[in-house]
């Protein structure tokens, strides 16, 4: 089979910037597809002016031209600055570079992942060329500028009106899918209950699998001191300072908390003003197995619909038990008291929520090891074959359409 993939971010050696799970995960499909024996080219969203082709294990991909104000995923930009952007990037409908390699390349199925930069023109562009098109959800892109659905410190219940206008012609756009898959169910609940993919004859979910190597080395907690581990980005959506304002209400002899992600020495000050007698030990950026070795219980605090974030897949997979708030794809995985547990995602209960765990050392002990044993796993190897078969069955139903 032939695919073409495109994603706002594409990590290679000339632009290795990743910004969250959903490029990671494309770049693993893409490479396992060529495993498999497929043949695969992949278009980003360009970083810079004038980016070349660059071949990264095996696959070609391409830079399409940013024609906006500024490339996505870049420094932060004012709020005037940002409208601009939004309102720009509608105008385009259609890819230039989407068409040059539909027509090069001779793709079975277009592939979509993440829109920014790239807009929904690549959607147009294949359908009026005859490419069935399958697209994967792993942002709110077509209901928010954002991305996000996460305004004024909290996740928003519903589409405000601002919303609707910005992202009108984007969901117009959508009549020309073949296939939506969301990360989680709820991603793709919300924007069915939005009233999208109403006539979109494929809609399915195929949740993410770990990408990393992340080892499953059972930990021990010495002296009664459970280590609690929290990786990603340090932000107000993610929970981190819900959590650190947690930890500050817990006896320091009776828990760690580590912090793996990037975290400058401003954060770094205010994490520490949130809990001075904590004991918060920041990793910084470091491989997945270095964090995971160290903990015991893994904390995934959101306060947003976070579709389906990697961190979760790659704890079942270390073989730690989760502690996770109700939101996205996080409360799909976790199933109480089983392979972890689920909380609101105030300090308060989250305080409730780490004293319990610090009290029931055995139940820790006993979900790791119903995790290293592989209770309900789920691989990248899974969702390869799942994907496969999603563009099997699109291309089928499509060739049916045709004859």
């Amino acid at each position: 089979m032939r695919v073409l993939i495109t994603s706002s971010i594409y990590p290679t050696p000339q632009a290795p910037k990743v910004v969250g799970g959903a490029e990671i995960f494309v770049r693993r499909l893409a490479e396992s597809l060529v495993d498999k024996g497929d043949s695969v080219e992949v278009i980003r969203a360009a970083s810079a002016p004038n980016q070349t082709m660059e071949t990264c294990n095996g696959i070609d991909v391409y830079s399409a031209p940013v024609k906006n104000v500024y490339f996505p995923f870049s420094k932060h930009h004012s709020a005037p600055v940002r409208a601009v952007w939004h309102a720009v990037e509608d105008w385009q409908q259609t890819s230039q570079l989407v068409a040059e390699r539909i027509r090069a390349f001779k793709p079975d199925i277009l592939h979509s992942n993440n829109l920014s930069g790239l807009t929904t023109g690549v959607w147009k562009t294949a359908s009026d060329l005859g490419i069935p098109i399958l697209h994967t959800l792993h942002d709110y892109y077509l209901t928010c500028p954002r991305c996000s659905r996460f305004s004024n410190g909290s996740a928003c219940a519903h589409t405000c009106v601002s919303c609707k206008i910005l992202t009108v012609s984007r969901r117009s756009t959508t009549k020309h899918l073949d296939a939506v898959v969301g990360v989680s169910q709820r991603i793709l609940d919300i924007h069915t209950q939005f009233g999208l993919f109403a006539d979109t004859p494929l809609r399915t979910v195929i949740r993410n699998a770990s990408t990393a190597d992340v080892g499953d080395k059972a930990t021990e907690s010495p002296d009664g001191v459970v280590t609690f581990g929290f990786i990603g980005r340090l932000t107000q959506e993610k929970g981190i300072y819900n959590l650190v304002q947690a930890a500050a209400a817990i006896p320091s002899h009776l828990m760690r908390l580590v912090v793996a992600g990037h975290a400058t020495e401003s954060q770094r000050a205010h994490i520490k003003s949130l809990a001075p007698n904590a004991r918060i030990d920041f990793l910084g950026f470091v491989a997945p197995r270095e964090f995971y070795e160290q903990v015991d219980v893994v904390v995934v605090p959101s306060v947003w619909e976070d579709p389906s974030p990697l961190v979760v897949a790659d704890a079942q997979a270390a073989g730690k038990p989760l502690l996770g708030t109700r939101f996205g794809g996080i409360q799909e995985v976790i199933e109480q008291d089983v392979t972890g547990w689920l909380t609101a995602p105030d300090p308060g209960s989250l305080t409730k929520s780490l004293l319990q765990i610090i009290e029931s050392p055995r139940q820790i002990s006993d979900i790791s090891q119903r995790l290293r044993a592989g209770l309900n796993k789920w691989t990248f190897i899974d969702v390869v074959a799942r994907y496969r078969d999603a563009f099997e069955h699109v291309r089928q139903s499509r060739g049916v359409a045709r004859s």
